[in-house]
């Protein structure tokens, strides 16, 4: 007679995350278990089953045409229990999805999107916490993370959205009641906003192939207090495009030369390779609207 017994689950659940994502070192962080945990998972699961799952190579595991079949029927199995289980919830337990984001980014382009996003995602409520520092997520205080930086910058990266120009802007009145700027080099003249060190300004010089010396008696502030006091009129900012759309379209900013270059990403932090379902649509559904809003700043491959 058949043996209908259940194999070790957990084995079971080891083998499916190293399949799908290829690698015993991705499935380790993805159930949060050890690498050599799910070694031993999948040599249990092999034994049980008395067949090869994986070959094992200097890149990582492939499947054995025998695993291959084994992980198409297990995948559906484990969809189904998924999906049972969401069936058997009650209709009105709540589902949130927490991110943590850095904050000229919540205020001037997430959150006025917060109605879109409930309408596309009905059921789903969103808990946006606009914070500077952070440079990885845990999964206990935010499902996910979007921030703003250099490349290699964060270790847990997963995603890479989008890479915005970054220009100088100011007020109308403030560029009326100047001399005109011809060129990058006449900026050095101005009285330049610097963000956090100032840092942004030698950047942008440099890749615009000048070597300046920036005024260190001119305010330091953080990214989106550089765009109030620029709207104030009291001096030239840096910004990427992403924070500043909607103000020159408006005409409360203007450009104040063309000269432009790309400077940091923005990219989403995730605690494990992986996703639930809300985190992988949502990640989706940002990279989606980002490329079509910002095409000039897409990431090419």
């Amino acid at each position: 007679m058949p043996d209908h017994r259940l194999p070790p689950l957990n084995a079971v659940r080891a083998f499916d995350a190293a399949a799908r994502l290829g690698s015993y070192v991705e499935a380790s962080k993805a159930l949060h278990v050890t690498q050599p945990a799910i070694g031993r998972h999948v040599k249990l699961l092999e034994d049980w089953l008395g067949i090869q799952l994986f070959e094992r190579t200097s890149r990582g595991v492939n499947l054995t045409a025998a695993g291959e079949k084994y992980h198409r029927k297990i995948s559906a199995a484990l969809q189904l229990i998924i999906e049972a289980g969401k069936e058997a919830q009650p209709k009105h337990a709540e589902r949130w999805l927490r991110i943590m984001v850095v904050p000229g980014f919540a205020k001037r382009w997430l959150m006025p999107r917060i109605e879109v996003m409930r309408h596309l995602r009905p059921g789903l409520k969103f808990a946006i916490e606009p914070n500077s520092t952070f440079t990885e997520v845990d999964g206990k205080s935010a499902d996910l993370g979007i921030v703003y930086g250099l490349d290699g910058q964060y270790a847990h990266s997963r995603t890479s959205l989008i890479c915005p120009r970054v220009f100088p802007i100011c007020s109308p009145e403030y560029l009326a009641s100047v001399e005109p700027i011809d060129s990058p080099a006449d900026l050095v003249k101005h009285n330049l906003i610097h963000v956090d060190d100032g840092e942004w300004w030698n950047l942008w010089f440099a890749a615009n192939d000048l070597d300046m010396h920036l005024n260190s008696d001119m305010l330091y502030v953080n990214n989106d207090h550089a765009l109030s006091v620029a709207e104030s009129g009291q001096g030239i900012a840096l910004a990427n495009e992403v924070l500043v759309r909607d103000e020159l379209h408006s005409g409360k900013l203007v450009r104040v030369v063309d000269a432009q270059v790309k400077l940091e990403s923005y990219r989403v932090l995730t605690p494990s390779a992986e996703l639930s379902a809300d985190v992988a649509w949502f990640i989706d559904w940002l990279k989606t609207e980002l490329e079509q809003d910002f095409p000039e700043a897409v990431i090419r491959v």
